[in-house]
């Protein structure tokens, strides 16, 4: 057997690269993993977490807002700090980011912060030259944002800059209609900016349920947020005044402070050197086998580089797949159906299974449920803003094979949800379940 540096050696420090490598150093690999910048990856340092944090931030302002109808006394003009919020968040990253580092380290996982970049099917090249060598090498290097080519698109910002910011600006375009999309606009609206999202087609957040989107969409426009559909940029010019004017088809031009791309995400494939080893790709993301296996028959790749299925817990079932599969001897495959997910959107969505019109396309005889009401707390504070809730059945069996809300709570609502849908249980099987009232979640086993 050749003598290589490495069992495994990890590009990309993310969340299924972290998992990866933990894991199969648990098992008695000898393993290191490259991270040319921090390790936690998009989620941790520039995505889903530092995201949910400025959705809680964003809250508060209609938390503010609903108090006074709960008997608290709090001033029309209170105060927000975007700067504290900012640097409370960056710690709080820090501190992840640190937790992770420990836990790869105290698993005997060796970190190198170095680029990486493929030297043949087992070699890797580090950005100091120097070639290790390993029986496998595992790709989890993620995706980044894309942005569109028009003229004057370096004037734009994308998610990652988001949170950089200096202060929140008073105006702000959005283009895209995604969760990335919807959940900053949230973010910023509730801060104080005028914000509007122009997008290439009508339908906002494709992909989920008509009925959820329509009413988040509804909601979006009470709230202040303007959309611009069929809309294609032209160009970006910054104005002497420092003020950014977007030009697009189909509408007037529009000035404002920022403009943010939140036009979908590319894996991160370019420059990795995957010639050099015979790495096969498709759309630029690296294609696998259902055990992750690329092209080259030592190399392999999970989560977003794959571009299977765009999200952390995936990622990270990906990579302790992978290392149970080939380190645990438990060889072992990712079930990619009934993946639920969820938007931080004000208010928030989430989702399970088949929407209704797949599952009128895929079974045919399909029952559909609806819960169509006001949360006790909006009813309290005057707000008039109403959640939906929706049980997609097969009409033959009963069986649930969708979920979709939208409302306070939801995603947390739908993760227990999830697993009955997972489960194969029956609208009877809910029907027969006690309410655990007064919740929002009890119209889960309400529905008429």
């Amino acid at each position: 057997m050749p003598d290589y540096d490495y069992d495994l050696f990890v590009i990309g420090a993310g969340s299924g690269g972290t998992r990866a490598s933990r894991v199969a150093a648990a098992y008695g690999a000898r393993v290191a993993v490259a991270e040319e910048y921090r390790v936690g990856g998009t989620c941790v340092i520039r995505g889903c977490v530092p995201k949910k944090l400025l959705v809680y931030g964003a809250h508060f302002a209609e938390d503010l807002k609903d108090a006074k109808q709960f008997g608290w006394d709090v001033p029309d003009n209170c105060a927000f700090d975007w700067s504290r919020l900012r640097d409370n968040v960056f710690a709080e990253v820090d501190r992840i980011n640190g937790a992770y580092t420990a836990t790869l380290a105290n698993h005997g996982v060796e970190i190198i912060h170095e680029r990486a970049t493929i030297a043949g099917p087992h070699e890797v090249k580090l950005a100091s030259g120097r070639i290790v060598t390993a029986e496998r090498i595992l790709l989890a290097v993620g995706a980044r944002p894309h942005v569109p080519s028009c003229p004057g698109h370096e004037l734009g910002i994308t998610s990652n800059e988001a949170f950089h910011l200096d202060a929140v600006p008073k105006r702000v375009l959005i283009a895209g209609a995604g969760y990335i999309a919807n959940e900053f606009a949230g973010i910023f609206n509730e801060l104080g900016a005028k914000v509007t999202l122009i997008n290439r087609s009508e339908v906002i957040l494709r992909g989920y349920d008509e009925s959820i989107r329509d009413r988040l969409l509804q909601i979006s426009l009470m709230k202040g947020l303007e959309f611009r559909f069929n809309a294609e940029f032209r160009g970006i010019e910054k104005q002497a005044d420092g003020s950014l004017l977007v030009s697009m088809t189909n509408h007037e031009p529009i000035e404002v402070d920022c403009v943010m791309f939140a036009t979908g995400r590319v894996p991160n494939t370019e420059e990795l050197g995957l010639e050099e080893a015979g790495v096969e790709l498709h759309n630029g993301a690296v294609v696998v086998d259902d055990e992750n296996r690329s092209t080259c028959d030592s190399i392999f790749a999970v989560g977003d580089v794959t571009n299977r299925v765009q999200l952390t817990p995936v990622a990270i079932r990906e990579g302790q797949a992978f290392a149970d599969t080939f380190y645990g001897n438990k060889p072992t495959k990712v079930d990619y159906g009934c993946i639920p997910s969820a938007v931080f959107s004000h208010p928030p969505m989430a989702a399970v299974g088949m929407t209704e019109s797949e599952a009128k396309t895929k079974l045919g005889s399909v029952k559909v449920y609806l819960s169509d009401f006001r949360a006790m707390k909006n009813v309290l504070a005057g707000r008039n803003e109403r959640a939906l809730y929706k049980m997609i059945c097969d009409g033959d069996t009963g069986r649930i094979v969708g979920l979709h809300m939208i409302g306070p709570d939801s995603p947390e609502i739908l993760q227990a949800a999830a697993i009955a849908v997972k489960a194969g249980l029956t609208k009877d099987d809910f029907d027969a379940t006690v309410a655990l009232h007064p919740t929002m979640a009890e119209e889960l086993v309400l529905m008429k």
